[in-house]
């Protein structure tokens, strides 16, 4: 089904493997034959498109400027104020505004209409481009207006994925795009290309998340394709319609993966046209000789129905697999669970789930960019319209079904063709066009229940359950179609394969470009300086952030096995209401992971804050840090990092960095993203030594040596670390450990120096 090629390989015009091809252990190109490897980097279409956006003296070392920009309303305001502190002028680049994550006006006690008010002053002050609420899902809504051939969107939301357009997609933090409304570039070496050759053709009962989770299941735990570039080819493209294209295409980044492209044919440019973007279609495909530094097959014709157990989309496996081994799954899904859990009220169990052998989720869900497509949910009304048993809900005790729609050009579309009609009858519910369920916002299931979605994540409480206070739920990713034949089932678990009778319409979307033009507010290239922010009480400024000194003590307030997520570090759902007061939100950091963890960083600031040791050869920054064996695995949220640095956060020692966007947060936040070979067993009150910091910094290395300290270091007050230095604290020390800041750019360096990027731009105005 997926066959990974750990090597680099060249490609004919045919997409066929012509010859394997592997560079020494130096990383120097060799030659292959008469195939030179450097020659076929420039053959694929990611070289294309990134040599069209580079603006640094060669393309080993990018400096890129994207075509345009986009965020949602769960961020947009810490961009701005960010922006704004670093200098902000004018938008200097499209740049939409997506009201689709934090909709609903009053939760955890912030008016979130505050923020669109905010939102909306900005595009009229510095010229931007405003989607107001309900109206579309930020992705759908790119896809739909503004990606195009070989252009390049940077947004923060880390599924910023649109490849099957032409256009290479990244999500990152928000520091990132504030580089780009200051004129600076986003840079990052040049990364791996992987070719994704896609042959044969899904079955009816197969959809888009089907194929993207047996990808990702094979490529995520290895590492396989994280912060690379898929470059998607092959014969089976022409057989899956723009949006199947797009739904395996927004998955991408559960795979790790930097960006995604994916060759373009006249269904691209059919789909173009209809949006009356007719010129934005550029024939891609790679050129005779493509270099790929790994490669992927996947036979579409064997793809079967797929489901992706919590809490990761990578945890996926064939329904029918899971059926035939249920009990284990489930005993090892509870296990996970109670670790979440941590011991907090009664088990997290399953058992009620399970009934006859069979196994039966409590709600079902179908949504936003990845799910609430037009195919996805007229596929649903052909397998419940099929059924000649009627559908029940709670009073039948059969199972829920909702769906939000990805835009109201889709919405719409579906009430003029009679689908929404034909759901709503069976007695499917339609909802706003929102990311209310993948981002954890709206419907929670009750303790002990697990939810079937078709959304991007299935992370750990990102159905908007509550460890840390007793409530424990989870979610399983599955295909719309395997959705509607679960509830067409009466809620049994089914596999949409299992059904027979189902007559799938091959019916398409037809987009109505009179919906977004009339309420759309495009004020791009048109800002007004005088025009004033509408800044509600719930909006604050960040605080002020202190630049690194000579040498740097740290204290571990949080240490961890496994992974911690974005999710753990900043968690979703009701905490995202504060995500326009950075003081307020700290408050949630590790909330569901650690609750010790924001009192301990408090009491470090606390005493780090009141004491401005001299600055010389001897002068301490005094801060917080985490420790763990991976860091980072999930969203492009900044918050993750600011929060860390808001408590007074200075570095994060790990094993890994789950993503690249994760570790530019923390750099464009102020904290080190030391990372060590060495297993990171280091308890938690443990104090870590960095003598010279600033100086390695400056001077370009990335070697740092770690002092642990002996437990008679204790800075409980002021007094405490009034008066220490370098000699006293090295006596101090017991062990050292190896670690690395690994490759940082001139500019990166000065961020760390600086504190945070806030400063460092301020400084340089």
């Amino acid at each position: 089904m997926v066959k990974l090629i750990d090597h680099g390989v060249f490609v004919n015009e045919k997409f066929e493997i012509i010859c394997d091809a592997y560079e020494n252990t130096e990383g120097t190109a060799i030659e292959s034959g008469d195939l030179k490897i450097e020659e076929g980097r420039k053959k694929t279409m990611a070289y294309r498109i990134i040599s069209k956006h580079n603006h640094s003296e060669d393309m080993k070392n990018l400096k890129i400027k994207f075509d345009s920009m986009v965020s949602p309303d769960n961020n947009y305001v810490n961009i701005l104020q960010t922006a704004r502190a670093a200098g902000l002028k004018e938008f200097k680049l499209p740049y939409v505004l997506s009201n689709c994550h934090n909709t609903l006006c009053a939760v955890g006690g912030t008016i979130l209409e505050d923020d669109h008010a905010f939102g909306l002053s900005g595009v009229k002050k510095y010229g931007g481009i405003f989607l107001p609420p309900y109206r579309g899902v930020l992705h759908q809504y790119m896809r739909e207006m503004m990606a195009g051939g070989e252009k390049m969107i940077l947004g923060s939301d880390s599924h910023t994925r649109y490849g099957a357009l032409g256009t290479m997609g990244i999500g990152e933090g928000g520091g990132e795009l504030v580089k780009q409304l200051v004129g600076k570039t986003y840079d990052i070496p040049y990364p791996k290309i992987i070719g994704i050759k896609l042959t044969g053709a899904p079955k009816p009962f197969v959809g888009s998340m089907d194929v993207a989770l047996s990808l990702i299941s094979k490529t995520f735990i290895n590492g396989f394709s994280k912060n690379c570039v898929l470059e998607f080819i092959g014969s089976g493209i022409r057989n899956l319609s723009m949006e199947y294209r797009m739904g395996i295409d927004v998955m991408t980044t559960e795979s790790a993966a930097l960006s995604s492209i994916w060759c373009t044919d006249e269904f691209t440019e059919e789909y173009l046209r209809e949006h009356g973007r007719a010129n934005d279609y550029i024939s891609l495909k790679p050129e005779d000789g493509a270099y790929y530094d790994r490669f992927i097959e996947i036979d579409l014709d064997s793809v079967e129905p797929m489901i992706a157990l919590p809490f990761h989309p990578s945890n996926a496996v064939t329904i029918r697999e899971f059926k035939s081994d249920m009990d284990r799954f489930v005993k090892e899904i509870e296990e996970r669970g109670n670790e979440i859990k941590g011991g907090r009220g009664e088990a997290f169990s399953l058992n009620a789930n399970i009934k006859d052998g069979c196994f039966y989720p409590d709600q079902a869900l179908v949504s936003g960019c990845a799910g609430g497509l037009f195919e996805n949910i007229v596929a649903m009304a052909d397998i419940l319209k099929s059924g000649n048993e009627s559908i029940y809900g709670i009073s039948g005790n059969g199972l829920n079904l909702h769906v939000n729609p990805a835009s109201l050009p889709i919405m719409e579309d579906l009430m003029k063709t009679g689908i929404g009609s034909e759901l709503a009858i069976q007695g499917v519910t339609m909802r706003p066009c929102i990311c209310g369920p993948c981002f954890g916002v709206t419907d929670a299931p009750a303790n002990n229940q697990i939810s079937i979605r078709h959304v991007t994540r299935n992370y750990s409480n990102r159905e908007g359950s509550k460890p840390d206070q007793g409530q424990m739920s989870a979610v399983c990713l599955m295909d719309a179609r395997s959705i509607a034949a679960t509830v067409r089932n009466g809620g049994k678990l089914t596999g949409a394969d299992e059904l027979s009778d189902v007559v799938y319409r091959n019916l398409r979307h037809h987009f109505d470009e009179r919906i977004y033009r009339a309420q759309v507010y495009d004020n791009f290239g048109h800002g007004d300086e005088k025009h004033e922010l509408v800044r509600g009480p719930g909006i604050a400024d960040w605080p002020d952030m202190a630049p690194i000194k000579e040498n740097l003590l740290l204290k571990v307030v949080g240490s961890y096995r496994g992974s911690v997520t974005t999710d753990d570090l900043i968690p979703s759902g009701e905490a995202s209401s504060y995500r326009s007061n950075p003081e307020k939100l700290s408050g949630f950091t590790m909330i569901s992971k650690d609750p010790d963890y924001v009192p301990q960083s408090m009491s470090v600031r606390k005493i780090s804050a009141s004491v401005n040791l001299d600055k010389d050869a001897n002068a301490v920054t005094f801060g917080s840090v985490i420790v763990s064996d991976q860091i980072g695995d999930g969203s492009s949220r900044e918050q993750a990092a600011s929060c860390q640095k808001v408590l007074g956060g200075f570095a994060n020692l790990s094993n890994e960095y789950s993503t690249k966007r994760y570790r530019s947060n923390l750099i464009n936040w102020g904290l080190l993203p030391l990372r060590t070979e060495e297993k990171p067993e280091i308890l938690r009150g443990t104090y870590l030594y960095i003598p010279g910091i600033k100086k390695i910094l400056k001077s370009g290395e990335s070697a740092v040596e770690i002092f642990v300290l002996d437990r008679d270091i204790r800075i409980e007050s002021e007094e405490d670390l009034k008066g220490l230095r370098h000699e006293e604290i090295i006596k101090h020390s017991i062990k050292s450990i190896k670690a690395t800041l690994d490759s940082l750019t001139n500019e990166e360096r000065n961020i760390l120096l600086s504190g945070c990027l806030i400063n460092n731009y301020k400084k340089i105005q």
